[in-house]
């Protein structure tokens, strides 16, 4: 572990991550878009990082799920160790150009890897890369993303394919929470001996896939 990126210690332990979007009075009152917050947690609830995105109002109300942002996460300690970075880039299957990336820094200012949105006509694919931008895993995710009341699953696989390892999940919470307040939570499953870069590069997916997919979805009614 002595050669782990700093903060990540904890991820070797984990083969299940929670994340659930805190949501601010402000935003559920009144329907004002705030900066998004998050509490990362184990699979026993337990907090073991918080996350913060930075953008400007201008960007989240003009560019909405497209808009560009920096997640910052850090540990109970109040130390970042994680930094996800996402331009801005199109959404759309008819620009296969130009389709969206992210890049995960763990220290920030050093790469630990990549999300890379792959052109399909069909279904939602991205890659997962290391910080030598060599490919590691697939996730694919269903024709429809609308949940209707289940949850929404993205299924970890190998670079074939054909082996499923683990899943990214939107879990439905219900009615009243989806409706009034557009929270999202969200489970990654993934090998407890995965490397722990690659595991922060799943965090990141799961915040892209959130805001690509469910961001004005009412969280998949």
């Amino acid at each position: 572990t002595h050669n782990l990126p700093p903060g990540l210690e904890y991820l070797n332990q984990l083969d299940q991550i929670i994340i659930h979007q805190q949501v601010e009075l402000l935003e559920a009152i009144l329907g004002t878009e705030t900066s998004s917050k998050y509490e990362i947690k184990n699979a026993l609830g337990q907090r073991v990082y918080f996350a913060v995105e930075e953008n400007g109002c201008f960007d989240r109300k003009l560019c909405a799920p497209l808009r560009a942002f920096t997640i910052r996460i850090a540990d109970m300690a109040g130390r970042e160790v994680i930094r996800v970075i996402r331009p801005l880039r199109c959404n759309s299957c008819c620009f296969p150009c130009f389709l969206q990336e992210l890049e995960v820094q763990s220290p920030p200012g050093t790469i630990a890897g990549y999300v890379v949105q792959n052109w399909d006509p069909f279904l939602p694919k991205f890659t997962i890369q290391n910080e030598s931008k060599e490919d590691v895993l697939k996730i694919i995710g269903p024709c429809a993303t609308c949940g209707c009341f289940e949850d929404v699953d993205f299924e970890v696989k190998a670079l074939n394919e054909m082996t499923t390892i683990g899943k990214i999940s939107k879990y439905w919470s219900g009615f009243v929470n989806n409706v009034f307040t557009n929270t999202a939570n969200f489970g990654i499953q993934v090998p407890v001996d995965l490397d722990v870069r690659i595991k922060a590069v799943m965090i990141g997916a799961c915040f892209l896939i959130d805001l690509m997919f469910f961001e004005n979805s009412l969280d998949g009614l």
